[in-house]
């Protein structure tokens, strides 16, 4: 299996607005080939950290999806969100294999 993390910070009290994004997503990555889970985790002291975690099979699975045009959708619709505060977030991402179980 394969994981990524993308952590973000936003304004605490914009964290409910962006939880509620995200609770009201496309859903389009649930299809995608290889694709296992999305969780989205926030930071218990600090509010306004978020992180979310997508869990594929392979690699080879969330490169795929991170190429696809669903991605490049969700992303430009993010570029675009009207509070230019958190349309400018840019995450910190990180990649890892899952060595155990």
């Amino acid at each position: 299996m394969y994981t990524v993390f993308s952590t973000f910070d936003v304004p605490n009290e914009k964290a409910e607005e962006v939880i509620n994004i995200y609770k009201n997503r496309s859903r389009s990555v649930d299809h995608a080939p290889g694709f296992v889970d999305f969780l989205l985790l926030q930071n218990d002291k600090r509010e306004g950290e978020l992180t979310v975690q997508l869990i594929f099979s392979t690699k080879e699975d969330y490169l795929k999806w991170v190429r696809s045009e669903d991605f490049k959708k969700i992303h430009d619709l993010e570029k675009k969100y009207p509070d230019k505060e958190l349309a400018a977030v840019i995450p910190t991402v990180k990649q890892y294999k899952v060595v155990a179980k």
